[in-house]
């Protein structure tokens, strides 16, 4: 079976052992004659999947009881506008920091439904580094503050949360389960599950019980969390196959040894191609800031465009693939999820040593 190396940004490489796992239910899941993907959401076989679902995300992140999860459609992009509709009366503003791409998306639609702010902008800077706590302008009344706690096509992240004196909201699909988090920073975290934890289609939506049914709005029946919360995210026909697969995601981490062993392989993985970007007197050069290096997307340029072009080749003729930058930095971009194996990385490290050697 041939398997490539597979850096891309998303959806992303997901552990063997899950996929084959998967393979072999497929057809016939627990011996009840039939897929899980034909079975009903109401009944036994799909609810033990569920809640196994959830209680392991409770687990692996050591979540308070005054936390929900919420399992939802819409990936990501939705909670832009829903968090801020579910957690902002209308006389309430929050502040939203833009660090990139997908800072900026988070505070235009959010924008649309809300009063909402920009705190600071990374965009005199070129989005090349997170912002220190001081240097948010945080207005008086700010409800809470909103981050992307690492974006995925700058390849910048916060290496440490923001310290300030209220709640935050945080978008953090693209590092989502790569580190420890201080819940007591936050009343909501989401994350679209497709960069690390599973398939794409399905959002987890983690957000402290007692903000919820505040904003006083009359919203529509799926955008209100309350819905979600009092039904388990069983209210309508959930995204059944990204959480079936994501429930053993979870339980190959847990198995691994949790978020504190995937923060060292982030560590390991990362160190491998930025130890060569760094050892290359300029060649290979990031422009991200060095505190604010993400470990999950590694951005990289090469002297030029036709070298990055003929690296990506090279690259893919080893089966290196999905390593182009996105359209709107260029470049190369390298993705290290959760379920990257190190060895993978070994090798393009290795290569990109020997592309300098034949190229520099």
């Amino acid at each position: 079976m041939r398997r490539v190396h597979n850096f891309s940004a998303g959806p992303c490489t997901l552990p063997l052992e899950v996929l084959e796992e998967t393979q072999g239910e497929f057809l016939n899941f627990a011996d009840i004659g039939m897929s899980i993907i034909e079975d009903s959401h109401r009944g036994p076989s799909y609810e033990k999947i569920h809640q196994n679902a959830l209680s392991s995300f409770r687990r692996l992140t050591d979540l308070p009881d005054d936390f929900t999860v919420l399992f939802l459609q819409g990936g990501a992009t939705l909670q832009f506008a829903q968090s801020a509709m579910n957690l902002l009366a209308e006389n309430e503003m929050a502040g939203y920091v833009n660090t990139g791409v997908w800072g900026q998306k988070s505070l235009e639609d959010a924008s649309r439904v809300a009063n909402v702010y920009e705190v600071w902008s990374g965009q005199e800077s070129g989005f090349t580094k997170t912002p220190d706590s001081n240097e948010l302008n945080i207005r008086q009344d700010t409800k809470w503050l909103h981050i992307t706690s690492n974006e995925t096509i700058g390849g910048i992240r916060f290496e440490q949360f923001p310290d300030v004196d209220i709640p935050m909201v945080a978008d953090m699909s693209s590092d989502f389960l790569s580190r420890n988090i201080d819940w007591e920073k936050f009343d909501l975290v989401y994350g679209g599950a497709q960069k690390n934890l599973g398939p794409a289609g399905l959002a987890i939506v983690v957000v402290r019980r007692e903000s919820l049914g505040k904003h006083g709005r009359n919203l529509p029946t799926y955008l209100d969390y309350q819905f979600h919360e009092k039904n388990d995210s069983l209210g309508n026909t959930p995204p059944m196959f990204p959480i079936y697969v994501m429930g053993k995601v979870l339980d190959w981490m847990e198995k691994n040894g949790g978020l504190v062993e995937f923060e060292r392989r982030a560590d390991i993985r990362s160190s491998l191609i930025y130890e060569v970007i760094d050892k290359s007197d300029g060649w290979y050069s990031s422009p991200v800031a060095t505190g604010s290096r993400s470990l999950m997307n590694i951005i990289f340029h090469l002297p030029d465009e036709t070298l990055e072009n003929r690296f990506i080749e090279e690259a893919a003729a080893l089966d290196l693939i999905n390593l182009k930058g996105h359209r709107s930095v260029g470049g190369v971009r390298t993705s290290l999820y959760n379920a990257m194996p190190v060895e993978s990385v070994e090798i393009l490290s290795s290569f990109m040593k020997d592309f300098l050697k034949s190229n520099g």
